[in-house]
């Protein structure tokens, strides 16, 4: 996994989180969005495994600890502003609780 030693001073919301955008590492499909606090990202780069805030349950959760489907971080980046991160992964099965591959199935008729 790519990290930077020192994360720089990472810009949360007035909640204390910040989105993570996942996304696989191979195919560049985007998987979810997320939110991470300053423990789930801790836990993530400490466990190479992604965790993540529930906004819903108002608890840490660790992806797939239920399900089998984890997913392995390969690297982790932060946007020029400091407001968002992207995390590049290597899932083991689904990234949606539906069952679908990735989050974003749902087109937008125009």
């Amino acid at each position: 996994m790519v990290i930077e030693k020192k994360l720089p001073p990472l810009k949360w919301n007035d909640a204390g989180l910040i989105p993570a955008i996942v996304q696989d590492a191979d195919t560049l499909q985007v998987l979810t969005l997320a939110w991470m606090n300053a423990e789930s990202l801790r836990l993530t780069l400490e466990t190479g495994e992604t965790w993540f805030w529930s906004r819903s349950r108002q608890e840490l959760w660790h992806k797939g600890a239920t399900s089998g489907n984890t997913q392995k971080v390969v690297e982790l980046f932060y946007d020029c502003d400091s407001d968002a991160l992207l995390v590049k992964v290597r899932p083991a099965g689904p990234a949606c609780h539906t069952g679908a591959v990735s989050c974003f199935f749902n087109l937008v008729n125009r």
